[in-house]
């Protein structure tokens, strides 16, 4: 791919989360929106119609099967990545696979084995991961301006109700995958020192999905980080890094907007505000073209080793828990 190719997207799902990927790609001009493909060819034209799609295809097999696809979108639940993704990449589809990844540890590491043998372009769309406040923090940080970071705490929670993508088992339900995902990313694109100690609680639904969970974790560069998620309330979302000589207050851990620096005493000294966005997904359609361009077979901002590790720390506290899903192993 060169740097005056328009970059081909085809969309496997057409949920929320692919509407909000097509409205992102139809604001951008060297991206598109270029096919959709569901279950149900009905769905498919319905949604190409909507959101000005070019191809349509009633079965997942043959948006892959399109010779014109440049990037294969997995937007699917969690629960059904691993043979989307499997297929895309038997047929040398470079992927960009939503969070969380797959459901599990072991899927996670056959899938990436498969692209590295493949030789083919594979990511995992953490969307904070790509967003320009992670360069924006990590500068405040190494600039000293709090001083050296001590305790981190990050919040999110959304009230779902009994949505079955949160209440069901086979499609690896609960708030971890869906919304605690981004408490661990959040500290890991900041402090990705080992972590040393991890402790946890969590309260399940009555389908034994966990619906709200704490987890605390102690670095081996001394922080202490503590996460919350829940899919059972309206959290603040809000995370903070606190520093010796000062801290810094994120507004949304799930899409930040502004980064409010304040010093001793907690006086305030300034908002920065991130570049404004069209969705926020921008930033990792923008950044997988580059890394196509590039020649790369995986993201800069999100190492498939990165990844792979998430996954890890996800299936350990599951395990905890006891949360499993039919496609474990453990």
């Amino acid at each position: 791919m060169t740097n005056d190719l328009k970059l081909r997207i085809g969309i496997i799902g057409a949920g929320w989360i692919a509407e909000k990927a097509a409205i992102t790609l139809n604001g951008l001009t060297t991206c598109e929106c270029y096919a959709i493909a569901s279950r149900s060819q009905a769905k498919a034209d319905a949604f190409a119609a909507q959101w000005h799609v070019k191809k349509a295809y009633g079965s997942y097999a043959q948006l892959i099967a399109d010779p014109d696809v440049d990037l294969v979108y997995v937007a699917t639940p969690h629960s059904h990545h691993y043979d989307v993704t499997r297929d895309a990449l038997m047929a040398d589809k470079p992927c960009l696979v939503e969070k969380a990844f797959m459901a599990n540890y072991r899927q996670a590491k056959e899938i990436v084995d498969l692209a590295r043998e493949r030789k083919v372009f594979l990511a995992e769309a953490i969307w904070t991961r790509y967003q320009p406040v992670v360069t924006i923090v990590r500068d405040l940080i190494s600039s000293g301006r709090i001083g050296t970071p001590r305790l981190l705490t990050a919040t999110l929670g959304y009230s779902m109700g009994d949505k079955p993508r949160i209440m069901r088992a086979d499609l690896c339900g609960g708030a971890l995958l869906d919304l605690g995902v981004y408490a661990l990313n959040f500290v890991r694109m900041f402090f990705p020192a080992d972590i040393v100690s991890m402790e946890s609680q969590c309260v399940k639904s009555q389908t034994g999905m966990d619906l709200t969970n704490a987890i605390s974790l102690i670095l081996s560069d001394g922080m202490l980080c503590n996460l919350q998620s829940s899919a059972a309330c309206v959290g603040d979302n809000i995370g903070v890094i606190a520093g010796t000589d000062g801290n810094l207050i994120i507004d949304n851990i799930n899409n930040p907007q502004k980064v409010t620096v304040n010093t001793h005493d907690r006086e305030f000294v300034e908002d920065i505000h991130v570049p404004q966005q069209i969705t926020g997904y921008e930033h990792q359609f923008l950044a997988c073209r580059q890394h196509l361009i590039d020649g790369l077979l995986e993201p800069r901002e999100m190492p498939l080793e990165e990844t792979l590790y998430i996954m890890q720390l996800m299936d350990s506290l599951r395990k905890k828990w006891g949360v499993r899903y039919p496609m474990d192993d453990f």
